[in-house]
């Protein structure tokens, strides 16, 4: 792990390449798992003021879902808030066009309707954020889903890093983000 501030960065977010290619996953990631995406307190609160707004983004079966339970629930295992999600595992916010799987609180953003781009979780996919002590740790959350965008990233030369690059100022801030690149940087010299 790296020291980068106040977070502890996993090598592999510097050293593996990653874009993400929709069109061969399909985004998966909003559809696969054993939970649904992890929720910070204050987004709940965004989601819950916004949610009006989103709604209209949404399917007929996610808008059932919400009726019914909601948009978040607490994953007991890890006593963590997280997305409800459908019975085949699909977030409530996941919509499918052309059997791509994208997401209604991102929709309603883009279209001006909404102040709340999406979860930080959602955002900084295949990065995973916990905390350790007084740290906020950065691991890459490797899933065969993603191999196309471990090639993609490849064929691109993007590093993990690179690709999050706003997803990481959003969590972390500008200054942060300089000192991760500077570091990466500096970690490349050594491995030629």
């Amino acid at each position: 792990m790296l020291i980068v501030g106040s977070a502890l960065v996993s090598e592999d977010i510097i050293e593996k390449s990653f874009v993400c290619d929709i069109k061969k996953c399909l985004g998966k990631c909003c559809v696969e798992g054993d939970r649904g995406a992890p929720l910070l307190e204050n987004e709940i609160d965004l989601i819950a003021k916004n949610i009006e707004n989103i709604i209209p983004f949404m399917d007929c079966e996610g808008i059932e879902l919400l009726n019914n339970k909601g948009f978040f629930e607490i994953d007991t295992a890890d006593n963590e808030y997280v997305t409800t999600c459908r019975q085949n595992g699909s977030c409530v916010f996941a919509v499918f066009e052309n059997n791509i799987a994208a997401c209604a609180i991102e929709k309603a953003f883009e279209n001006n309707k909404s102040d709340f781009k999406k979860p930080i979780s959602c955002h900084l996919y295949p990065v995973r954020v916990s905390k350790y002590g007084e740290y906020t740790v950065f691991n890459y959350n490797q899933w065969d889903i993603c191999s196309s965008a471990c090639s993609n990233g490849d064929n691109l030369n993007i590093k993990i890093y690179q690709f999050l690059k706003d997803s990481l100022i959003r969590k972390m801030g500008n200054e942060w983000y300089n000192e991760l690149e500077q570091i990466a940087e500096e970690w490349a010299k050594t491995k030629t």
